[in-house]
């Protein structure tokens, strides 16, 4: 294992008299590898999440063997150390190529083994290599103990590799379709533990028969050195659609806002309801059903019936204690509270730091955040779980509309990893299940801003008065949402607590959310943090 960063003596082109399955074992060939030519590779990739951090030094922790018959490829695993003193893991592939024809932007280094020249490269490049993962997973024995583990899903039938491609620009992870029927998603930021999108694919599609998320087809998986259980790739079905629900959003939220001015709508009249009363939608004013109209109510309907099942499916369980449903305890609201606590004074550092990019309407919520620092920190503090009755369960985690697809009149939902900012032991925790509501109606809320922040100028309003119709909409958009959402789950037995209970949960975790939200947009999109702050205020101001 490679200790720290060393500057190689050597020069390019490199060369080693060792053959390419020994490659790893040259420790000259290591040397030249993790210092700087990697470095320089890995800090250009979408996937490497470091990017605001200081990088260090890179190690290889370990590597493995990707092989079938006489074709062998090395799985890295990385670990990237950073001078804040902190570390990163990451999953890279590597094989060996002689061909010119590789773009420069694939090739980590050039090289000559036993005489041959050529490059290494990220295997996921290499369609060969693409074509071995799907073989060896198609071909996967049940129980496999072997180090690096192949699965099968039951449900797994097509054996015969056709074609594959990249599925598109993505941060975190490499997707490949293979064969326009399956998707292998690469974990390219990987944990010393089951991947708990792999976990909750596994268990949504092949223990309860949830059919609205791509079903899973099976996985790669590598015991480390520690007898850590580490999720390298995950397959699943490629579900046909029109896209995800954030751009369907858009979409309709643009006709809506459009409608404004061509049914001569007067925003101050438009008629208001409180937040989180349920409704049908035959309870919505007839002036707000002329005004957005109805197939986006009865889409929201739809959405909220497969987020119920999806968490009725998730508090179903009684004999795998991974998913099995908990009460709310004291060890939770601890560990609640500190992590809760510790992202509130990042995020009010943040806007401190960087009050100076902010104008007009995000100014002046910015400095009411501040000021009303101590406010918003006790909401936090107030969560006393003695007085909560409903049940925590795994749940998705990071849902908002971006990670649910559209197909005809229905929804999927996927993409079950977890908050980005979150440790895995944190994403796995059991939490109630409104938390996952609450990060969708965050998801409504940055819909509605984004549109008038996007399309604005050709409505003819005021931001104002486009800022308040859009919080009307919001609430008749909550109000069905939960209607349909809570009858379902009720009518399931899957314990949510009672209406004081239901609501307290909300707005707790929607503040949460807002307030993770703003340090994203703080960095990336001062202009935007609007969104967040109005989010905050709103729930605030709510229960004063």
């Amino acid at each position: 294992m490679a200790k720290k960063k060393q500057v190689s003596i050597l020069q390019p082109p490199y060369a080693f008299d060792v053959v390419w399955e020994d490659l790893l074992e040259n420790e000259r060939f290591l040397k030249v590898f993790l210092s700087d030519v990697l470095e320089d590779y890995v800090v250009k990739q979408r996937w490497y999440g470091g990017k605001a951090s200081k990088l260090k030094y890179i190690e290889l922790q370990e590597y493995f063997r990707i092989q079938q018959k006489g074709e062998v490829y090395y799985g890295l695993l990385l670990e990237v150390n950073f001078e804040e003193a902190f570390y990163q893991h990451y999953f890279l592939p590597i094989a060996f190529v002689s061909d010119e024809n590789f773009a420069e932007k694939d090739r980590i280094l050039p090289l000559s083994i036993k005489g041959q020249n050529g490059f290494i490269i990220d295997a996921l490049n290499l369609e060969a290599f693409r074509k071995l993962v799907f073989e060896r997973i198609s071909t996967a024995e049940p129980n496999d103990t072997t180090r690096v583990r192949y699965h099968k899903s039951i449900l797994f039938t097509d054996t015969s590799y056709k074609s594959s491609r990249f599925m598109g620009l993505e941060q975190s992870n490499t997707s490949i379709i293979i064969n326009d029927n399956f998707v292998i998603k690469f974990f390219r930021r990987i944990y010393a533990d089951k991947n708990p999108d792999y976990e909750m694919s596994r268990f949504l599609t092949e223990r309860k028969e949830y059919k609205n998320t791509p079903s899973y087809q099976g996985s790669l998986s590598i015991k480390d050195s520690e007898n850590d259980n580490i999720t390298i790739a995950l397959m699943q079905e490629l579900v046909p659609n029109q896209g995800d629900a954030w751009d369907y959003m858009l979409i309709e939220l643009h006709k809506v806002f459009g409608n404004l001015d061509y049914k001569k709508i007067k925003v101050a009249s438009l008629p208001e309801t409180t937040l989180f009363q349920r409704l049908e939608i035959k309870e919505v004013p007839p002036e707000i059903i002329d005004w957005a109209g109805l197939s986006i109510f009865l889409k929201l309907q739809v959405l909220a019936k497969r987020t119920a099942e999806m968490h009725i499916a998730l508090g179903s369980e009684f004999e795998d204690t991974a998913f099995t449903p908990n009460h709310f305890n004291g060890d939770y609201e601890v560990w609640l509270k500190n992590r809760l606590l510790y992202q509130f004074q990042n995020r009010l550092n943040t806007v401190e730091n960087n009050l100076h990019r902010l104008e007009g309407l995000s100014l002046e919520l910015a400095q009411e955040f501040l000021e009303r620092k101590n406010e918003i920190r006790k909401r936090f503090v107030n969560f006393d779980w003695t007085k909560l009755k409903g049940e925590r369960i795994r749940v998705h985690g990071d849902y908002h509309l971006g990670q649910i697809l559209v197909k005809d009149d229905d929804f999927y939902l996927l993409d079950f990893e977890g908050e980005p900012e979150s440790t895995i032991r944190d994403r796995k925790v059991k939490q109630p299940p409104l938390k996952d509501v609450a990060g969708l109606f965050r998801s409504f809320h940055y819909a509605i801003y984004a549109t008038i922040f996007n399309h604005g100028e050709t409505y003819p309003y005021t931001q104002d008065d486009l800022f308040k119709a859009g919080e009307v909409l919001y609430r008749y958009f909550i109000g069905v949402f939960l209607g349909t959402y809570i009858k379902l789950i009720q009518e399931h037995n899957l314990n949510i607590g009672y209406s004081q209970e239901r609501i307290f949960i909300l707005e707790y975790c929607m503040l949460e959310k807002a307030v993770y939200e703003l340090g994203y947009e703080m960095n990336s999109r001062p202009q935007w943090a609007v969104i967040p702050l109005e989010g905050i205020m709103s729930i605030i101001n709510e229960t004063k």
